[in-house]
């Protein structure tokens, strides 16, 4: 059975090494796995509930695609691909939303968290609140049930957003199923040794907090500089630290072997300064950063070989999306309109009826009004002169028909060309029996 792995970046800023060691790199290593189908993508509707910067959202779109690309990422085996291409997002998120209570979005942390800051300054619970960062939950739902993930690559702070996935999932089931478990209940993937990388002060590694440690930006020297503002405590060279409370042990932790990082525990107990130990940690991060360096920036200089990636991962993703909102909007009663069968038409008696001459009345563009006799394989016999009334013509059709020979002789008719006396008065005849 195939298993479906999702996962994505918001695109508001520089990737740094949160994303990496969070997103990135657990990604990658799961893509690269057999029996596994990957799904990655820029989360470019996500980054407009947070930025109102258009140059900085479209920056950064690139600088995260280049980033992925750069860290080994192969479009080839895995469906890579911009939030923004699929179309079937937005109305996926609509359906869920139809079904999410507004209880359920109570409880986001994000949500929850705005509404505290503003009751804390005295404002309005809500004050600044869009519904885009109240339904952000559902839009992330949408992502990972648009494409059956069994698995989602998260940190530790993104797990309720995967419940909360798993909830509406669950709730469409229930309701528009009929029996069948129409979205997979993805399960949240959490590395716990690298699950929320902290930052230079501490908190999580976020651009939200401006503590970050950049990727690839600024190179190796913009490695350095950002690792030796990592906050660390007093304690002088020589004195015992304790890496349990260090940040700067975390990082290096999410780079490190279990090996190195017993050694640098172990130094860090003996007295190994924090100077020292910030430039191990960083020779450390570089051994891993420095071959994909140099990728990232040829990738970021040509920005058209990404789109033509990008757009054929929006080609793959949308193979599978479409059909699938198809079968949904079928199953929440969007359907087509179709005739409704009823019950088949009386079959038609077959009839030994002999063919019959006949006699046709008619209106011609002078006013007149005129008849003929034809036989019964259509031949014309007889042709009428010209009447000032329909009345007139049909009256003299009824005495043909009733008093045949007597009524042809008085008639205002002329034979066609070719036709026999015995012709016309046999077709009568007919009329006559």
């Amino acid at each position: 059975m195939t298993h479906r792995v999702l996962t994505g970046i918001t695109t508001t800023g520089t990737p740094h090494l949160g994303n990496y060691v969070g997103a990135i790199r657990p990604a990658i290593l799961a893509s690269r796995q057999p029996g596994v189908e990957s799904f990655f993508f820029l989360a470019d509707y996500h980054a407009l509930i947070k930025c109102d910067e258009p140059a900085r959202i479209e920056r950064s779109r690139l600088e995260i695609a280049a980033t992925w690309l750069a860290a080994g990422l192969d479009p080839k085996r895995v469906t890579f691909y911009r939030q923004s291409d699929i179309v079937e997002i937005p109305e996926l998120t609509w359906l869920l939303t139809c079904v999410a209570s507004k209880g359920l979005m109570n409880r986001a942390h994000a949500y929850k968290a705005a509404t505290e800051l503003n009751e804390a300054a005295g404002l309005d619970p809500d004050a600044g609140v869009t519904m885009g960062l109240f339904s952000y939950p559902i839009l992330m739902a949408a992502d990972i049930l648009m494409f059956n993930a069994h698995q989602v690559p998260v940190g530790r702070d993104q797990v309720q957003h995967i419940e909360m996935a798993r909830d509406l999932a669950q709730r469409f089931n229930h309701l528009f199923g009929a029996g069948r478990e129409l979205f997979v209940l993805p399960q949240a993937a959490v590395d716990e040794r690298v699950a929320m990388l902290p930052g230079l002060d501490g908190r999580k590694m976020s651009k939200s907090y401006d503590n970050t440690v950049p990727l690839f930006e600024g190179g190796a020297s913009g490695l350095r500089e950002a690792l030796a503002r990592v906050v660390t405590d007093s304690r002088t060279p020589g004195e015992p630290k304790d890496p349990d409370s260090s940040h700067l042990v975390a990082i290096h932790a999410a780079f490190a072997d279990d090996g190195e990082r017993d050694v640098l525990r172990a130094e860090l107990l003996a007295g190994l300064g924090w100077g020292e130990a910030k430039a191990r940690v960083q020779r450390r991060i570089e051994q891993e950063l420095a071959p994909m360096r140099e990728t990232y920036r040829d990738l970021v200089s040509h920005p058209e070989r990404i789109e033509d990636i990008l757009l054929e991962g929006a080609r793959k993703a949308r193979a599978v999306a479409g059909p699938f909102l198809r079968e949904l909007r079928e199953a929440v009663g969007l359907r087509r309109m179709v005739a409704v069968s009823g019950p088949a038409p009386a079959p038609v008696a077959p009839t030994d009826k002999p063919a019959v001459p006949v006699f046709k009345q008619y209106r011609e563009s002078d006013g007149k009004f005129y008849f003929k006799l034809a036989s019964a394989d259509g031949r014309v016999l007889l042709q009428s002169l010209a009447f000032d009334t329909g009345r007139d013509a049909g009256q003299w059709v009824t005495r043909l028909k009733s008093e045949a020979a007597a009524a042809l002789a008085q008639a205002p008719v002329t034979r066609a060309p070719g036709v026999s006396m015995d012709d016309v008065l046999s077709a009568l005849a007919a009329w006559s029996t």
